[in-house]
């Protein structure tokens, strides 16, 4: 399914095909990478792109996820565009290469197809597998469908190779919701591609043999501190990067994109906070509500590292009562990951609203319309009465 437009293709595509389409364009020096529930499909695609000659890069088929970004650091320190992807256990068998990457400041950049993280064995899509990465000091953007998933890609090399923040970078897509839904997709023409993303011009190259370096050298105390802070205060700087490349994009393109994307926000008196694919399921619901004279809105977060404070609490300004929905669980905490982070944001300030959290759609359970509703029932209730009730509740389940 192909249809011309004038700025380029739209093409009938799913969200792990978008990736592979992105990366296709984007032709990365070298891609290791190992398959994995939902995200094979990336994989796959992108090695009939090599076998096909569609692109140069050498493709490194390892022998595990470990072994993957193991091959992607080695690659990305000799001065290569590297690019991974994975999912779930996947990530987690990457866990103590996630530190390599960011400590050494390699620009990785990763397709994340997020899945539940198992046992009991679950093949389907929350966010515990990049929540359980979160403090890895990778940046991490959240996508809502296959069009932002192709679109975030490719503004993630720009973003990764800033010399102002030289961090890997994870494009995060709900599994089976964004992974295999199939969508239309607009796609740029290779040529566009090529000249937004540019050259790679690396900052670390180890085989340049006229200005020799090391790579993960020893870091005892007098240095360690002061490394680590470095890296972290380059994570916080990211975020005007990754608006002056949105801008930029969005200005070849049409398509705009932020650090948060909030819908019908400015007069809303109660309202969401939510990530990725279960976002489209609450502007709907808002649009309903809004129909009936419910002053509802949603604010979706797309770059939950770095935290985007300001525009949080700007967007969330003036509205009486939100609910926090996390698609994954922090056992043995207060709340889950996103409300942890919104109500730290909130904490100064001196007319917050009212916050409760829900976790929902563990191990890919479904969102439905009227479970969405309902948190919205509940934030009109706590608006007239007050009260707010328990913080944490677990939306859908079985024994209500």
């Amino acid at each position: 399914m192909v249809k011309e437009q004038v700025k380029g293709t739209v093409v009938g595509v799913t969200g792990d095909g978008a990736a592979a389409d992105a990366m296709r364009q984007i032709d990365p020096d070298v891609v290791a990478a190992y398959p994995i529930t939902p995200q094979t499909e990336i994989v796959e695609r992108f090695a009939e792109y090599v076998a096909d000659g569609k692109v140069n890069t050498e493709l490194v088929a390892v022998e595990s996820e470990h072994s993957a970004l193991s091959a992607c650091c080695g690659a990305s320190a000799a001065g290569a565009r590297v690019m991974t992807c994975t999912a779930s256990q996947g990530l987690a068998l990457m866990h103590e290469m996630l530190y390599i990457a960011s400590g050494n400041r390699l620009p990785i950049i990763m397709p994340m197809v997020n899945r539940t993280i198992s046992a009991p064995i679950n093949i389907h899509g929350d966010h515990s597998d990049s929540m359980g990465s979160r403090d890895a000091s990778w940046i991490q953007l959240y996508c809502r469908d296959a069009q932002e998933v192709y679109d975030t890609t490719i503004q993630a090399v720009r973003v990764a190779e800033d010399q102002r923040v030289m961090l890997p970078v994870m494009v995060c897509l709900d599994g089976f919701m964004v992974s295999h839904d199939m969508e239309w997709v607009e796609m740029l023409p290779d040529e566009e591609v090529k000249q937004f993303i540019g050259p790679m011009r690396p900052v670390i190259n180890l085989l340049d043999k006229d200005n020799p370096i090391s790579i993960g050298a020893l870091a005892l105390p007098p240095v360690f501190f002061e490394h680590k802070v470095s890296m972290i205060r380059a994570l916080e700087g990211a975020k005007s990067v990754i608006k002056e490349v949105a801008d930029e994009y969005g200005a070849l393109t049409g398509r705009q994109y932020g650090l948060v994307e909030p819908y019908l926000m400015d007069d809303a008196e109660v309202a969401i906070v939510v990530m990725s694919s279960a976002a489209g399921t609450t502007r709907t619901v808002v649009d309903v509500l809004r129909d009936q004279g419910v002053k509802a809105g949603v604010l979706r977060i797309r770059s939950f590292r770095p935290f985007p404070k300001d525009e949080v609490v700007q967007a969330l300004r003036g509205v009486r009562a939100v609910a926090v929905m996390d698609r994954a669980s922090s056992p043995g905490a207060v709340a889950a990951p996103i409300f942890s982070e919104v109500a730290s944001a909130m904490y100064g300030e001196e007319a917050r609203p009212k916050l409760v959290n829900y976790v929902f759609g563990l191990g890919g359970r479904d969102l439905p319309m009227e479970q969405v509703a309902s948190v919205y029932e509940r934030l009109q209730n706590v608006v007239s009465t007050g009260e707010v009730g328990p913080v944490l509740t677990y939306l859908g389940l079985r024994d209500g």
